[in-house]
């Protein structure tokens, strides 16, 4: 059964780095040779099953064609799902694939001959009125994939009326977007308007609203990411979220990593959850968190899940508040601490920025060692620790706080499965962290990252990714037995036979595949030769 409910807020679409060519009438080249994408396989497999029952499986496919230089293979694939599925969808899921299907074209409008291409950009404007009509108007990604085709088609073909209609439309109703970064592109397309209206104020206006310095550019790019040559990469905006209202909040955006903190049953200290990237960095945490809430306690305590760089590089500031902050770490913390330091540091400039310094991570020293499951009461508040092998360091630590039902799992999820540079790294420790996250159970289930967090979200979802990445895990030794190469293995397109009968793990699955099976082959096979 298909559910419409929230659906705009199910368009995730932030974490696959969304590229879309949605330039109507511009002249593009032809299509390459065809080269093996494992993502588009996957999407097409899960979507070859049926009608997707997550939006976002539509919408990634309809991408993954755009990135791959595909847009009339995806053109034709949408057409024939149409003409198989069409008339069994509702009209909200008809609009998606409908809109999809209207982007692709017109990303392959240039390639259609002159005496047809008229014709094929009606039929185009044709399909996007028609998925306005079977979601009533209130689907953002059709309003926006509409306003954005329209806005660029010459004025001949008359839909620059509804395309600004379509993209102010937008702008207003701007928290069902799937993140803030789609509207770049309405200003954008609304400054062009603009602009070829003879309108030159109302031009430079939106077009400082979209962040772009001019109307040249090479792609267009939807993310809620933002790189800073200084600073390094952030995850998703700037925000400050109540997980507990008054008790546990989280802050993103401010850097590479999530911070969050805790205040103690009787409010007398505040206890945080990993100490970030840079000195700087924390204090800018530090500083919005008690701007925005005047009267928190001191800070007292800081409880490190694992000892990577973008967890403990900024302990210095943490140190500098108050004599007596208190740090706690795993008892085998150095182990890890001495990868970090043996990793190639000139590749953290593209996650951390120039203004990271590998000292502050090699200086880091904890105040108390936890080797076993452990239990604090730190201001009345019952927190319990509780060491794991997990899948990305050999360090791990859940940091359970029972009394709010919130269980910090630091990085174990990470799908890179370690430092894509460093050899580290445990998918079956993954596999039984996941054991202990669905035995706690617990309401809030916080990461060290903000994807992370909104991806791999629930016990309940961990505990039905963790059936499928199981079967995978015994594929891969399988043919990892049978002598294949990893590059056979991961052009096997390896999807689980039950995958479609869970929407909701489709996409996390494909979020870890990849990296996962080149863990467990390296780590099976051997890192020099098989």
């Amino acid at each position: 059964m298909y559910i419409h409910t929230s659906i705009q807020h199910r368009l995730a679409l932030g974490l696959a780095g969304l590229a879309l060519l949605a330039a109507a009438c511009a002249t593009q080249p032809s299509e390459p040779p065809r080269t093996f994408h494992a993502e588009l396989e996957y999407l097409k497999t899960i979507n070859d099953a049926g009608p997707a029952r997550d939006p976002q499986m539509i919408f990634l496919l309809m991408a993954q064609f755009l990135n791959a230089n595909q847009a009339a293979a995806g053109s034709a694939y949408f057409s024939a799902f149409l003409e198989r599925h069409g008339r069994e969808m509702p009209g909200p899921q008809r609009a998606l694939y409908l809109a999809a299907l209207a982007l692709l074209r017109g990303a392959q409008a240039g390639e259609v001959p002159l005496l047809r291409r008229s014709a094929w950009v009606d039929e185009t404007v044709a399909m996007l009125q028609e998925a306005k009509r079977l979601s009533q108007g209130q689907i953002y990604v059709v309003r926006w994939i509409s306003g954005v085709v329209g806005a660029q088609l010459p004025e001949r073909f008359h839909t620059r009326t509804a395309a600004r209609e379509d993209l102010l439309w937008c702008l207003q109703h701007d928290a069902e977007a799937p993140d803030g970064g789609w509207l770049r592109e309405a200003y954008f397309q609304l400054a062009a308007l603009d602009r070829d209206a003879g309108d030159a104020d109302g031009a430079r206006r939106w077009l400082a609203l979209s962040g772009y310095p001019g109307f040249e550019r090479a792609a267009l790019l939807l993310t809620p990411f933002a790189v800073n040559a200084r600073t390094g990469l952030v995850f998703a905006r700037r925000q400050i979220t109540e997980i507990v209202p008054g008790k546990v909040f989280a802050l993103s955006g401010f850097e590479f990593t999530d911070y969050h903190f805790v205040v103690s049953r009787d409010g007398s200290q505040l206890i945080a959850i990993d100490a970030g990237t840079r000195p700087a960095a924390a204090q800018a945490v530090y500083t919005a968190l008690k701007e925005r809430y005047a009267g928190l306690p001191p800070l007292t305590t800081v409880l490190i899940t694992h000892a990577h760089w973008d967890h403990v590089g900024g302990h210095h500031f943490f140190r500098s508040i108050a004599p007596g902050v208190k740090f706690y770490a795993r008892a085998n913390y150095a182990d890890e601490l001495r990868n970090d330091l043996e990793a190639p540091v000139g590749r953290f400039h593209y996650f951390f920025g120039t203004d990271f310094r590998l000292e502050n991570v090699a200086d880091f020293r904890p105040d108390v060692l936890v080797s076993g499951p452990t239990e604090l009461k730190i201001g009345g508040t019952r927190i319990a620790l509780f060491p794991v092998a997990g899948g990305e360091t050999s360090d791990g630590m859940f940091i359970y706080v029972p009394e709010d039902d919130v269980l910090f799992v630091g990085d174990f999820a990470m799908p890179y499965f370690g430092a894509p540079f460093l050899n580290e790294g445990n998918p079956e420790g993954m596999l039984e962290a996941i054991d202990l996250v669905v035995r706690l159970n617990p309401k809030h289930l916080r990461h060290g990252h903000e994807p992370l967090s909104r991806i791999f979200n629930s016990p309940a979802l961990l505990a039905d990714l963790k059936r499928h990445l199981a079967w995978l895990l015994h594929e891969v030794l399988l043919r990892v037995a049978r002598g294949e190469t990893r590059a056979q293995i991961q052009r096997a397109n390896l999807v689980p036979p039950f995958i479609r009968d869970y929407p909701d793990v489709q996409l996390p699955y494909l979020v870890m595949r990849e990296q996962f099976i080149n863990r467990l082959y390296h780590q099976h096979v051997g890192y020099w030769q098989p």
